[in-house]
C-alpha cells in the first residue's frame, strides 16, 4: 500500500464517481425529456445530483461560514479569520469581532487532527464567540506539506501546542477537544517545566483519550488488536503527483472516511437513500439538513504517517500519557508538575468513542494540582459528537465550561520554592 499508485487509484475511483454523478445529472435533465414525464429519470437527475455533490466535497476543504455576528450591543459585527501563527503544518487563528470591544474570556480550542478539518468545530466556535475571543488550531492537510518541510508526529504537535499558548500568553483558557486531550495536557505540562509564566489559566479536556484503557471501545479494542506493521503495510500511502506533498507518507483522508462510513454504514447509507427521495420531489434544499451535515462529514484530510502511527503506538498501544512518560524533544515530561493550572473534564455518558472514565483519568494525573483545582463532568444520555456541538455542549456544557473559566481567570498563586503540593486525588 505504500506507493503513490494506490494513492491515486483512490483518487481516480473518487474522481470518477463524481464524473458519474454529474454525468447523470446531466443526462436526466436533458430538456427534451420534458416533454414525456418519467419518474425514472427524476430518480436518476436526483441520484446523479447527490452523488456528485458528495465525491466532490471529499476533497473541499469547508469554509468557516462566520461573516457576521450579533452581539450584546444588538448590532451585526462583521467577522474576520486572521491568522495568529503561521506554520507549515498547521496555524493558530483568530475569529475577530470587527468593532466589538475585546471580551474578558481569551480561549484557545485545540482542534482535533483526526481525519476532518477545524471547521468540524465550527458550532462549537459560534457558541463561544459571543462570550469570548476565541483562538482555534488550523491543522493543515498532509498532502498539500511539501516533503521538505519534515516530519510531523505526535512530539511535533505537542510542540505546536506548546508555541500557541505561548503566544496567546498566561491569561488563556484551552478547550481540547477529542484526540488532542492527552497531547494538550503534555503541553501544559510541558509549560509547567520550562516556562510556567506561559502557562494558561486553565485546561478543559472534552471527550479526550487520556487513558484509553481505562474504559475500552471499539477505537482502542482496534488499536489494541492491530499490531503497528499491519498498519504501516495496510493504512499508509505516499501523496501522488497531483499535490505539493508528492511523496510524503500519508494516512490518506479517503481512506479514514471508509473507516468511519463503515462503523455506521447502515445509518449512512440511509440517510442517502433518504436524501435521494427528498431531491426527487423537490423537497431538499441547498442548506438543509443533510448537506449541512454531510459536507462537513465527507471532507476529509490527510495525515502525516509518522502522527498517525505514534499515536497508536504510543498514545494507545503503550499509554505513555496515561503511565506519565511521555518524551518531548528528549524531555521527560512530568504531568504532576502542573500545580496551577485549573483542570477540568468532560464526558459523555454514551460515548462510544472515548468512553466515561478515559477522559477523567487526567485528574489522577494531576497528582501536583489540589482538588480545588480539578473538576469533572459526565452529561447524561450524550454521546461524543454532542458533548462539543450538540444539544448537550449548548444547554447544559457549555454553561459549565464558562462558569470554569471565569472561576479560574485570576492569576494564580505561585506555589512556593522548595515545596511540592500534595496529591489530594489520590484516592
Amino acid at each position: 500500500m505504500r506507493y503513490m499508485a494506490s494513492y491515486d487509484w483512490m483518487e481516480t475511483l473518487r474522481n470518477t464517481n463524481q464524473w458519474l454523478g454529474a454525468t447523470a445529472l446531466s443526462m436526466a435533465s436533458y430538456p427534451a425529456f420534458a416533454m414525456v414525464p418519467n419518474p425514472a429519470l427524476d430518480w436518476m437527475a436526483a441520484w446523479g445530483e447527490v452523488t456528485e455533490r458528495s465525491f466532490q466535497r471529499m476533497t473541499a476543504k469547508p469554509d468557516w461560514g462566520i461573516d457576521t455576528f450579533t452581539c450584546n450591543d444588538g448590532r451585526d459585527h462583521i467577522v474576520t479569520v486572521d491568522h495568529v501563527v503561521e506554520r507549515p503544518f498547521g496555524d493558530l487563528l483568530h475569529f475577530n469581532v470587527n468593532g466589538r470591544e475585546t471580551a474578558e474570556r481569551k480561549v484557545l480550542i485545540v482542534a482535533p487532527m483526526s481525519g476532518h478539518y477545524a471547521t468540524l468545530l465550527r458550532s462549537t466556535v459560534k457558541s463561544l464567540i459571543k462570550d469570548c475571543e476565541v483562538y482555534i488550531t488550523d491543522w493543515h492537510n498532509a498532502r498539500d506539506i511539501p516533503v521538505s518541510e519534515g516530519k510531523f508526529d505526535v512530539e511535533d504537535y505537542t510542540l505546536y501546542l506548546v508555541d500557541f499558548m505561548r503566544e496567546l500568553g498566561p491569561d488563556t483558557h484551552v478547550i481540547a477537544i477529542c484526540q488532542p486531550a492527552p497531547l494538550t495536557l503534555a503541553a501544559t505540562a510541558y509549560l509547567a517545566e520550562q516556562d510556567p509564566d506561559a502557562q494558561p489559566r486553565s485546561l478543559t479536556l472534552i471527550g479526550g483519550p487520556i487513558d484509553p484503557d481505562a474504559t475500552p471501545t471499539e477505537v482502542t479494542d482496534f488499536g489494541s488488536r492491530v499490531s503497528m506493521n499491519q498498519l504501516q503495510e495496510t493504512m499508509i500511502q505516499r501523496v501522488g503527483f497531483q499535490h505539493k506533498g508528492v511523496g510524503r507518507k500519508v494516512y490518506p483522508g479517503l481512506l479514514q472516511l471508509s473507516s468511519f462510513i463503515s462503523m455506521n454504514s447502515e445509518t449512512h447509507a440511509k440517510a442517502f437513500q433518504d436524501q435521494i427521495a427528498r431531491v426527487a420531489k423537490g423537497e431538499a434544499s441547498e442548506h438543509d439538513k443533510h448537506n449541512k451535515f454531510y459536507d462537513e462529514y465527507l471532507a476529509v484530510m490527510d495525515m502525516t504517517a509518522e502522527f498517525y502511527l505514534s499515536t497508536v503506538e504510543r498514545i494507545f498501544k503503550n499509554g505513555e500519557i496515561a503511565k506519565n512518560e511521555f518524551v518531548v524533544d528528549g524531555h521527560k515530561v512530568d504531568i504532576g508538575a502542573i500545580t496551577t493550572v485549573a483542570v477540568k473534564t468532560v464526558e459523555g455518558e454514551n460515548d462510544d468513542i472515548s468512553a466515561p472514565g478515559q477522559c477523567i483519568a487526567a485528574l489522577d494525573l494531576c497528582t501536583g494540582l489540589p482538588d480545588s483545582k480539578k473538576a469533572s463532568h459526565v452529561e447524561p444520555g450524550a454521546g461524543h459528537y454532542g458533548i462539543f456541538a450538540g444539544k448537550s455542549w449548548r444547554n447544559n456544557i457549555r454553561p459549565l465550561v464558562l462558569e470554569f473559566i471565569d472561576a479560574n481567570s485570576g492569576a494564580p498563586a505561585k506555589p512556593k520554592k522548595g515545596k511540592k503540593a500534595a496529591n489530594t486525588n489520590a484516592a
